[in-house]
């Protein structure tokens, strides 16, 4: 049978039973490892899988149509991800995959309709969603875990302490947040470090409460949040950061972004862009993201950065590579949401809550075992704008 076949070649290590929807099983094993059963439903879902794994996979899993009998689906997920089960283990995938790099710019074609659009359908979902399984300061990005048994409101609070280090802040410069969220760290930076900070966001519901949260601090002159897209901006800044925004760009639109932190940063300013990367080289969105998560989103390698940031006559100062704590911060996301279950399905239906597992337990998985980290890219437009050693980065 050929699903037998291309699944014993699959599985390098631990197991797996699959029931198919006419009661027959197949199994394969290899080294020692985890061991699991998943039922489909569907002919059609097991038709689609050889050409569109994960989406195929994501679908049959939140219509009910594919169910784990034994293990749990992070634990699933993360098995196929450490197997190499993914969108370049099969042939017919791997040719999709090369059919789709060449043309990979149309589904990141953001103009700024696009963008807001694009923006709407993730972060406008109701906001009582995110604070189910989001830190209290709805840091919705990857923290910073420099020592073990951190909690993930800890780690957020390293991560902005780290962020402003390496900003060099002085009291009354002004920031550009590009991409601002709920506020969180504008409102940290003007709080502990005396600035003015300006936080651009397209979302409608995080400039409200941004907003919100800025006059309930007593920091509505000093932090400002406005409705607007980067490539309109014309003020001029001390300090340009963009935090877990830059994955929303797309290709075509790195030259406009990094154009724009050039034109807005004064002479002697520090930028600093903290975005989700690929370690192994350029890709594409995996089609399950690019559908239900992040439509029009983008993951970059340094390769596809860098090169653009020396164009438009920026100095890369420094470069950092956080690793796994994503990982980590997807792990404190996932736990939150699924033990908040029923609360989610008092604001959301089934389907939404199979999707959102899916999303936090792929997207670990990828961070542990799929080549996705973090680059903190620090940039300056004169050579000795910062010291010449690391020691001023704070933990």
């Amino acid at each position: 049978m050929f699903a037998e076949r291309v699944l014993h070649r699959l599985v390098r290590f631990g197991g797996v039973e699959v029931v198919l929807p006419d009661g027959r099983e197949i199994a394969a094993s290899g080294r020692d490892g985890s061991r699991f059963r998943i039922r489909f439903r569907s002919w059609m879902d097991l038709f689609r899988l050889p050409f569109q794994p994960t989406l195929a996979f994501a679908e049959a899993y939140m219509a009910g149509r594919m169910t784990v009998e034994n293990g749990s689906l992070h634990e699933l997920v993360d098995f196929l991800y450490a197997n190499q089960v993914d969108a370049e283990a099969t042939g017919p995938a791997r040719v999709l995959r090369k059919i789709m790099f060449p043309v990979r710019r149309f589904w990141q074609h953001n103009t700024t309709f696009r963008a807001r659009r694009n923006v709407k359908h993730h972060y406008d979902i109701p906001g009582e969603l995110y604070e189910l399984f989001l830190d209290s300061d709805r840091q919705y990005s990857c923290a910073y875990f420099p020592r073990e048994g951190m909690t993930l409101d800890e780690a957020q609070e390293a991560k902005k302490r780290r962020i402003a280090s390496k900003l060099q802040l002085q009291e009354n410069q002004r920031v550009l947040d590009i991409g601002s969220g709920w506020g969180g760290l504008a409102l940290h930076l003007a709080k502990f470090h005396g600035v003015a900070v300006k936080g651009l966001t397209l979302s409608s519901n995080q400039f409200e409460i941004a907003s919100r949260r800025a006059a309930d601090d007593g920091l509505s002159r000093q932090v400002a949040f406005e409705l607007g897209d980067y490539r309109n901006e014309s003020g001029r800044f001390d300090r340009i950061v963009s935090v877990g925004m830059f994955e929303h760009v797309g290709l075509s639109y790195y030259r406009a972004f990094f154009e724009t932190i050039r034109r807005c940063l004064v002479d002697d300013g520090i930028a600093l862009l903290h975005t989700i990367g690929r370690s192994a080289g350029p890709g594409v969105t995996d089609p399950f993201i690019r559908r239900y998560i992040f439509p029009g989103g983008y993951i970059p390698a340094l390769s596809e950065v860098l090169p653009v940031i020396e164009r438009t006559g920026l100095q890369v100062t420094d470069v950092e590579v956080l690793r796994l704590h994503y990982a980590y911060t997807l792990s404190h996301w996932r736990q939150r949401a699924l033990a908040a279950r029923d609360k989610v399905l008092e604001i959301a239906d089934e389907r939404f809550l199979r999707m959102w597992e899916l999303y936090l337990s792929g997207s670990e998985a990828a961070f542990r075992h799929g080549g996705m980290v973090v680059f903190q890219i620090q940039m300056a437009k004169k050579v000795d704008a910062l010291p010449l050693s690391r020691s001023y980065m704070s933990d």
